[in-house]
């Protein structure tokens, strides 16, 4: 302990000794949560796999790979003169069936009121009135008929789901597809989630704290949202997927990226002094106490720490709670507190 107190002194600029503001705290006991450190995996909420609904040639491919997309955007286009033809055919038929409809129903008016005037047998007014009956019919049949060729239309236009980004495309403009090949894939990186397994041990902790910090390599911290646990383990790994919404609104995440996620499992009461107050040379920890009546005289002391949380340390050895710690200890090199006492005190 004295050579790393001489060895701290040593670093110092000789200069004219002078007084440190000293900041001094008492030690208390905190809350040190017990975590476990996972490896989370950035998905994206919305991707899929666009198919085709209809036959035909591929005439037109408006995006690539790695293209951004707006929502309702076309993204493919399949040869449509068949289907054109057939919805010509069925607007023509539906035409003819308004017109036998109209014709129907003039009919039965002048039945009718001749009806009521007696000049008509039942008869007669009974065939006007199935005749209207039967138009009415086939104009709906017909209207049915052109809907479904408007339906098979669009399928030719595909169009994009939601706003996001070409991740493949499967075929190529002028490739004949058919109902349910793959034309595009594609995702949204405006909603993200962390997915993680977390092992067996630790599910039950998991599922009543649903407590969790995500982090990025640069230390950045990531908001997460509702945590929604797996009903089952994996029976390879024994562990159950755990899944995290998210929000990133730089921009700087994507799907496939790895995280670091930290889930609480445990909790006890420790010793916790500022990472601040502690002085790192090589393998060696130790702090500042004030020690001696009144304000009192800085001395160094070897300490073994434990694990960080929140920018505090965890004491292991060396210190106890009730002690008076140097908070700035960086501030005391070099000034007078340091300085040897006459009679060779230390």
């Amino acid at each position: 302990m004295v050579m790393l107190r001489w060895c701290l002194l040593g670093m110092a600029v000789l200069a004219v000794p002078v007084l440190a503001e000293v900041r001094v705290s008492t030690v208390e006991r905190g809350t040190f949560e017990e975590v476990v450190q996972l490896d989370g995996l950035i998905e994206a909420v919305q991707q899929s796999t666009v198919s085709a609904q209809a036959s035909g040639k591929v005439m037109e491919l408006p995006f690539d790979v790695d293209d951004s997309v707006p929502a309702g955007a076309l993204i493919a286009r399949l040869e449509d003169s068949e289907q054109q033809s057939r919805l010509a055919q069925a607007a023509a038929g539906l035409e003819e069936a308004r017109s036998g409809l109209s014709d129907a129903r003039q009919r039965f008016r002048r039945i009718d009121e001749l009806y009521d005037r007696g000049l008509v047998s039942r008869q007669e007014y009974d065939q006007a009135n199935n005749n209207l009956a039967s138009a009415n019919a086939r104009v709906e049949r017909a209207r049915s008929v052109v809907e479904e060729a408007e339906k098979q239309l669009s399928y030719t236009r595909v169009e994009a789901p939601y706003g996001g980004i070409v991740t493949e495309r499967h075929v190529e403009i002028g490739e004949a597809v058919s109902p349910g090949q793959p034309l595009i894939s594609g995702l949204s990186l405006e909603q993200l989630r962390v997915v993680v397994d977390l092992p067996q041990k630790y599910a039950g902790v998991a599922r009543d704290q649903r407590r969790a910090r995500v982090t990025l390599d640069d230390g950045r911290a990531i908001a997460t949202g509702e945590m929604t646990f797996y009903p089952y383990a994996n029976p390879g790994t024994h562990t159950f997927r755990v899944r995290m919404s998210l929000t990133e609104p730089n921009g700087t995440l994507f799907p496939g990226m790895l995280v670091k996620v930290s889930v609480p499992v445990s909790e006890r009461q420790v010793i916790l002094v500022p990472e601040s107050s502690v002085i790192h040379r090589s393998e060696l920890r130790a702090v500042f106490v004030m020690e001696g009546e009144g304000e009192g005289r800085p001395r160094l002391r070897q300490v073994r720490t434990g694990g960080r949380q929140g920018g505090q340390v965890e004491i292991l050895a060396g210190l106890s709670e009730g002690e008076r710690l140097v908070v700035n200890p960086q501030s005391l090199v070099g000034t007078e507190q340091l300085a040897p006492r006459a009679g060779g005190e230390e």
